[in-house]
């Protein structure tokens, strides 16, 4: 374990990049060979998900440690919205940023936040530097940024602009103490259009494997992203796609050779996720949970990258496959930190370290072999083999899929009486682990019979 004043982190969240998307996640026909290195000399985390698939309360999770049904996020926060933007959706949490401030780590937030009120500084963070505005937003052109809630307009890719900030805070940080490093890019949202030419360029002509034609999904109408003009031509869309993730992944390479000159690569634990995964043509569809009506729990939208890299302390080239995700980043975070002492058990955390399974000081044995999810009032359990989708809402079908035999999720098992035994196993996990877990204030399940369909607007009275 490397010293305390040498536990920096950097933690770079995606917006809408995919799992399936990088050339370590089996991905040939991309080019992410800085990801790649950082993944084959580190560790990958090969069964990543996100416990909700929509952006605002998957990085609730990530910087609360606790689920969407106890922060009380349940959808996309608009910032178009006056009183869903303004209102202190993170007030009564505890977040990453205030925990590390508190045990002296310089924090810096730059890119994307999207929790409500993105041009003033958050509470945690002693460096901010986010996007103002709405999403989507073009890629390239003028930008509104706050910088530490002066508002100002550069001009010029997001995805270079959030990177050069990055670079500078590590430039002129105070050295004396240790840093965390939060980076959000917009790349991978849409619109799909506006990337860099000599990226996009070398895509058209890809045959987009399994991307293409593929069968509609059964369950549910296309809605929200699916319907963006831009997803009409999805060869033009995918080649802009894979060439955001391209651009990213070279930043990523002007992030690790900035640490190297900087000497900060041994001292400084680097992550890299998304937010939640993303359809581009899977099942028909462009969009993640909310790009269908009912919304979906399928793998493109709940899987997400989730790769360590840190030379000379990470039990390095690891692949694994225990079910993680980012409740359990959250308590693996504090833990290499060393703030997971100062985590409040009366919070009730549902998260578990994994920091054992990346710097070689043991195993974990016991770890579950089940991920469970939620988006508004549905809730989605799945193991090796099945995956259960629970909608309470009025008439909507609930799901039950035989992965082992159907990875693309194309038949409902659910009404099937054979796996009857098999559905009410699963319903009973769900059942047990949000009774546990929840706050009955902010459950998901409050949201049932609301006609709207962004939950964040049911939940302005909440």
């Amino acid at each position: 374990m490397p010293t305390a004043d040498q536990r920096n982190v950097i933690l770079v969240v995606n917006d809408d990049l995919a799992q399936w998307a990088l050339g370590c996640y089996g991905n040939e026909e991309i080019h992410t060979p800085t990801l790649d290195y950082l993944a084959a000399t580190g560790v990958l985390m090969e069964n990543a998900f996100t416990p909700t698939p929509v952006c605002s309360p998957a990085r609730a999770c990530l910087l609360t440690g606790r689920l969407a049904s106890q922060h009380g996020i349940h959808d996309y926060l608009s910032s178009t919205i006056e009183e869903i933007h303004r209102r202190p959706w993170l007030k009564d949490e505890v977040t990453l940023a205030q925990l590390l401030s508190q045990a002296g780590y310089q924090t810096a937030h730059i890119g994307k936040w999207h929790l409500g009120n993105d041009d003033q500084p958050q509470a945690g963070f002693s460096h901010w530097f986010s996007g103002v505005g709405d999403y989507p937003a073009e890629h390239g052109g003028d930008h509104r940024y706050s910088l530490n809630g002066d508002i100002r307009t550069i001009r010029g890719q997001r995805t270079q602009v959030i990177t050069d900030e990055a670079i500078e805070f590590l430039r002129e940080r105070d050295t004396e103490s240790p840093f965390f490093l939060h980076i959000g890019y917009f790349g991978t949202h849409n619109p799909w259009r506006g990337q860099p030419e000599r990226l996009v360029e070398q895509y058209r002509d890809c045959a987009f494997e399994g991307l293409i034609d593929q069968p509609t999904y059964p369950f549910g109408a296309q809605a929200l992203e699916s319907t963006l003009p831009t997803r009409l031509n999805p060869r033009e869309a995918l080649a802009q796609y894979f060439a955001a993730i391209s651009h990213i992944d070279e930043s990523v390479g002007r992030l690790m050779d900035e640490l190297n000159a900087l000497r900060l690569r041994d001292s400084a634990l680097f992550i890299f996720t998304s937010d939640h995964g993303l359809c581009c043509g899977h099942h028909g569809l462009w969009g993640k949970g909310n790009a269908t009506l009912p919304l979906n729990m399928l793998e493109e939208s709940i899987r997400v990258p989730l790769i360590f890299n840190q030379p000379q302390y990470l039990f390095a080239r690891q692949r694994r496959s225990e079910f993680v995700d980012h409740l359990d980043l959250f308590q693996t975070i504090a833990d290499y930190a060393g703030v997971f002492d100062k985590l409040d058990a009366k919070r009730c955390y549902p998260g578990r370290s994994f920091l054992q399974l990346l710097d070689n000081s043991g195993s974990l044995p016991d770890w579950r072999q089940v991920q469970i999810g939620e988006y508004g009032d549905l809730r989605m359990i799945r193991t090796h083999q099945y995956k259960l989708v629970r909608r309470y809402a009025d008439n909507a079908p609930s799901e039950l899929f035989d992965l082992l035999n159907d990875a693309i999720e194309s038949r409902s098992l659910y009404d099937n009486h054979e796996y009857r035994t098999v559905v009410e196993r699963l319903t009973s996990e769900i059942d047990s682990y949000f009774s546990r877990y929840q706050d009955a204030r902010r459950n998901g399940l409050r949201v049932r019979h609301l006609p709207k369909h962004n939950l964040s607007e049911a939940w302005r009275q909440g």
